[in-house]
């Protein structure tokens, strides 16, 4: 693997500033900005880090505030960005309760450029409630291909604009961006929390793609990145109207970005169900490691679980059979960074298993498009994703 230069020793300081960087390439962050910002930054400390994205933020909000058109449609986006990323921070902060005042602002600020961007405010039925989404379609007369953007565990709306919906929306398909169980508004907002049978997410999101006439019902593709890649192939074994699927990257076990990390007796403990052992195993490694502390919360959250023990329980339940995999139809991209952080190898496995029509897609460190969800090369990674939607379905766009 070729070596690129590093801002920061802090894996996740340097992993979010890939993202920043490459999110430029869709007008959602500017390189000088992000340059300038990372460099304010105190290696791996997070009110640095807090402070100087939230401020940019704060710069960026008030420049789009003052302008309209263009200006103000790239300005928000790039100020969405960098909410975003301070907010990653925010529970490691001396003052964790300003996450959600953050997450809102970054909200706002997407919702604003979104509005600009001709995106339509959506709310798609969920059970005794609705989940929120904005859809997006070219000028052209439909109907249209349509590419769902199915978001990871942590992701942000302006981040699935840059992992696909712009991509699609230049090449003429329709985008749709919502917030599934445990993200965004539905977590903040909702406080409903993630499930592994994610076909009773995207059944409900199919459903209403069907009723709209600017939409082709026989076209409709799933596209999912981070732990998407887990609920993408998910949903595609139960929910058979799709018309193709991707996952970026594939993920045959979420729990193993959790209890990899952990020594083995205590994956022990917790497979064979020994809270008592586990719980107190745990305690002495929060003591020792305030990242793991911050870690743990972070991550758990999503899952509207408080109990340590029980959230790693549930993790379990994220896994795919061979029985469900098997159940997938429709054609199927797996993409494959070099350098996976969170689940290596496990696009290979989910690709050797699949029976249907089916793609593995690498990326390579070479290339610049490494790591996981190829955060440096987003356009590269949309380019080849989009052409093999395109020959997947038959047509580009509409």
């Amino acid at each position: 693997m070729r070596s690129h230069h590093r801002f920061f020793k802090d894996d996740e300081q340097e992993f979010l500033t890939a993202i920043a960087i490459g999110a430029a390439a869709y007008r959602c962050a500017e390189a000088g900005e992000v340059l300038a910002t990372v460099a304010a930054i105190k290696d791996g400390d997070r009110d640095s880090w807090f402070d100087a994205w939230h401020g940019l933020g704060d710069r960026l909000r008030g420049v789009a505030e003052a302008t309209s058109g263009p200006s103000a449609r790239d300005t928000w986006l790039r100020a969405a960005q960098a909410y975003g990323t301070a907010a990653f921070a925010a529970l490691g902060t001396k003052d964790p309760d300003r996450w959600r005042p953050t997450w809102r602002a970054g909200r706002d600020a997407w919702a604003a450029a979104a509005g600009l961007l001709g995106g339509e405010v959506v709310a798609i039925p969920y059970e005794d409630t609705t989940m929120p989404g904005w859809l997006f379609t070219p000028e052209e007369t439909g109907p249209f291909s349509l590419a769902v953007i199915n978001n990871g565990s942590d992701g942000s709306n302006v981040d699935a604009w840059v992992q696909g919906a712009g991509a699609g929306l230049e090449r003429g398909y329709a985008a749709l961006i919502f917030d599934g169980p445990g993200q965004n508004a539905m977590l903040h907002e909702q406080e409903i929390g993630f499930r592994p049978d994610w076909e009773a997410v995207i059944t409900p999101v199919v459903d209403w793609a069907l009723g709209r006439p600017e939409i082709d019902g026989d076209r409709i593709a799933l596209l999912g990145v981070s732990q998407a890649g887990y609920w993408v192939p998910r949903a595609a074994a139960f929910e058979h109207r799709l018309a193709a699927a991707v996952a970026d990257p594939g993920v045959v076990d979420v729990s193993v970005s959790w209890s990899g990390h952990l020594p083995g007796f205590m994956r022990k403990q917790l497979e064979t169900g020994d809270r008592e052992g586990f719980d107190k195993s745990l305690k002495v490694g929060m003591r020792l490691s305030k990242q793991a502390r911050f870690q743990l919360a972070f991550r758990s959250l999503p899952y509207e679980i408080d109990d340590p023990y029980d959230v790693f329980r549930a993790t379990l339940s994220y896994r795919l059979d061979d029985e469900t995999i098997g159940r997938i139809r429709c054609p199927t991209l797996v993409t494959d960074p070099e350098g996976e952080q969170f689940w290596p190898g496990q696009s290979q496995q989910l690709y050797d298993k699949l029976q249907c029509p089916k793609e593995l897609m690498r990326f390579t460190a070479e290339e610049g498009a490494d790591l996981h969800c190829e955060p440096r090369a987003p356009t590269l990674r949309n380019q080849r994703v989009f052409d093999w939607l395109d020959r997947t379905l038959g047509a580009r766009g509409g």
